[in-house]
């Protein structure tokens, strides 16, 4: 048997490259194999970090007896779906479209075309809760497959097509401030006054949308807005989604009060929660929001930065097999690495009880309220630090994804500028390295990488957007042109590669040229990142406030045609239209530009303490950068210049001014 996942460069498809099952990667070779067979294909797709996924694999995709039947029945097709998002997205749209729901591992069964019949996620090895074994389910599709093939051929068939019409752009309906206003009552009605955040468990962290409440708070002073915000932030800072000794995010709680984490640290949450806690350091002054944004800095480049200057995918939920292991604690661990005293008090400040809040008496971290005494609190902390060091370490899927790696780029730079902490925009300078001196070939961009080598998907609308979001972030940090210039390359091919040509300001996911799917996918929603399609627009919009006037007028339109085929995503479901509305926010500001001309720390420090979230700030010598184009020296003096879309205020020299000029 062939061993064709051994030279992957994704760690998920590695982890799965010596099971008994006969595994082909996604490519066209396993399709022309399924219809010369004449089977179908089973695939199942994944990702590293992926709890169910490995206790999936270890059931059934390691078991002798069930790859036997896997093998001989099927084609058996391996994804990593953070490499492959395409794939993934069109099967997980065909896997919600039978079973109202979806999930990873997400298991699909598709003829030789491609063409997807049935779908689920998790199998069990044995029948369970009303759900068949893995090994009936397989024998009941062989059945199906060798007594009515056409009877399955026809209905996958027609669901490729009704799936193509459900996927079709979104008519056009703008995003006024009334719509905003309407997302922010839909907001409330929503929000859980007693946990904070959305919904019930599981309860994710609703990074964009506390974004955009940031912003609606900024321009009308909504008192809810910022509540919300508060409310949510304080809440998971304080939660066991928080790390409280090592700083990081998790990837969500498993329930609606913030406890239990799922175990699993992305980092595109983080990246995103980095951006939200900086922007709240900023605008409340608030100590633990600071430090929040600082341990959450100093995560990202501890324990995910590659050798290489990228940034690393994940860490796994879990450790050996165990769920958790490395970070839950019983009151007993505290004692003998603490002692009794500071034992008992770190066991009440983190919620360690004697049943546990977890699983068999453990306990996950949380902080009950703001330690006293903030010496002890940072003692006890490195010594559990230390101690926690010493068990055995989730492992890391260090595989670098273009559009992750572009948020991060984006918080890290604008964190660095507000701290006034230059190695993290060292760091966020050595990715955007790594991916333009890697990730683009033949003037294409790729989406990953492992270990220096490039891997061969080709980028995505997110990777293209979402890279040159966080480019243009660091030409405003840095004032180094060649940042700006990449930036405006990988938006004028996203502009030609993936645009809509039946519908003005539509967009799809995969370009042009793209290797063609049973449909092209075109998902709008901000989900647990934002769309490809709203972070063009985010990019659009920056762009056209830092480039010439030439490209300013058409990067700006395509931004708000992008913006309107949102209206109703934003004004039906504004919890998946979060950064659209931070988009659509910024849009109304103007938004704000401050050019400002000549060396002024103080004025630049006022411009960034006291601008508006999507604000775009630049500093350096006169007509150094088309925002800084025909902006003199005033008296000599620096000076600064805002403008709010296409009106200006006249230049301003203090720091007073220019704060009275922002505010």
């Amino acid at each position: 048997m062939a061993n064709r996942l051994a030279e992957a460069t994704s760690p998920y498809l590695l982890q799965h490259a010596d099971n008994p099952v006969d595994w082909w990667p996604w490519c066209p070779e396993a399709f022309a194999e399924a219809a010369e067979r004449d089977v179908p294909v089973l695939l199942s797709i994944g990702y590293a970090a992926c709890h169910w996924c490995h206790v999936m694999a270890h059931e059934s995709f390691e078991d002798a007896d069930t790859a036997e039947l896997m093998n001989r029945h099927f084609v058996n097709i391996k994804v990593d779906r953070e490499e492959r998002p395409d794939v993934d997205a069109v099967y997980m749209t065909a896997t919600q479209a039978m079973t109202g729901q979806g999930g990873w591992p997400m298991t699909c069964f598709l003829t030789p075309a491609g063409e997807p019949f049935h779908c689920g996620t998790y199998y069990p090895p044995r029948p369970h809760g009303g759900m068949p074994s893995f090994k009936q389910l397989l024998a009941a599709i062989v059945e199906a497959w060798n007594q009515r093939s056409d009877e399955v051929r026809g209905a996958a068939g027609k669901l490729v097509a009704s799936l193509a019409k459900h996927t079709a752009a979104l008519p056009v309906s703008d995003v006024d401030v009334s719509v905003l206003d309407g997302a922010v009552a839909s907001l409330l009605g929503d929000f859980d006054r007693r946990n904070g955040g959305f919904g019930g468990a599981p309860k994710f962290p609703p990074s964009m949308v506390l974004e955009f409440l940031i912003r609606h708070h900024e321009r009308t002073g909504s008192v809810e807005s910022l509540s919300i915000v508060e409310a949510t932030a304080d809440a998971m800072a304080g939660g066991g989604l928080y790390d409280q000794l090592a700083g990081g995010f998790a990837r969500y709680s498993v329930d609606e009060s913030w406890i239990v984490p799922h175990f699993e640290k992305m980092l595109y949450d983080n990246a995103l929660l980095l951006g939200v806690y900086t922007h709240l350091a900023r605008l409340t002054d608030s100590p633990t929001y600071r430090r929040v944004a600082a341990e959450t800095a100093e995560f990202l480049l501890r324990d995910l930065a590659t050798a290489e200057g990228g940034f690393a995918s994940s860490l796994d939920a879990d450790t050996d097999g165990v769920e958790g292991l490395t970070y839950v604690w019983t009151p007993q661990q505290l004692t003998e690495v603490l002692g009794e005293e500071d034992g008992a008090w770190a066991a009440e400040l983190f919620g360690v009880t004697p049943e546990g809040t977890f699983e068999h008496g453990t306990s996950t971290l949380r902080l009950l309220r703001e330690p006293d005494d903030f010496a002890r609190f940072e003692s006890v902390r490195a010594r559990l630090s230390a101690a926690r060091g010493t068990r055995p370490q989730p492992g890391r899927d260090d595989k670098v994804v273009a559009a992750w790696n572009g948020l991060a780029i984006t918080a890290l730079a604008q964190a660095a500028v507000f701290f006034e902490e230059p190695e993290w925009l060292t760091a966020a300078g050595r990715a955007a390295d790594l991916l333009v001196n890697l990730h683009v070939v033949d003037g294409r961009l790729r989406r990953t990488s492992r270990d220096g080598q490039v891997g061969d998907s080709a980028g995505v609308l997110e990777d293209y957007a979402c890279l040159a979001d966080g480019l243009l972030v660091l030409h405003q940090a840095t004032g180094e042109k060649r940042w700006l210039d990449t930036a405006v390359s990988l938006l004028d091919d996203a502009l030609q590669r993936f645009a809509d040509s039946d519908n003005v300001g539509a967009f799809f996911d995969t370009a042009d040229d793209a290797e063609a799917l049973v449909h092209r996918p075109a998902d709008p929603s901000d989900n647990a990142s934002p769309s490809g399609a709203s972070a063009l627009a985010s990019a659009l919009l920056t762009a056209s406030a830092l480039v010439g006037h030439d490209r300013a007028s058409l990067y700006r339109e395509a931004a708000e045609q992008a913006v309107s085929r949102a209206g109703l995503l934003a004004a039906r479901a504004p919890r998946f239209a979060g950064h659209w509305l931070s988009v659509a926010e910024a849009l109304a500001q103007g938004p704000v530009q401050v050019a400002i001309v000549g060396d002024s720390p103080s004025l630049l420090a006022a411009a960034v303490r006291k601008a508006h979230g999507g604000a775009v700030i630049l500093a350096g010598a006169p007509d150094s950068s088309p925002l800084l184009t025909d902006r003199p020296l005033v008296d000599g003096q620096p000076a600064a210049y805002v403008c709010h879309g296409y009106v200006c205020d006249r230049p301003v020299t203090s720091v007073e001014e220019l704060v009275s000029s922002l505010s």
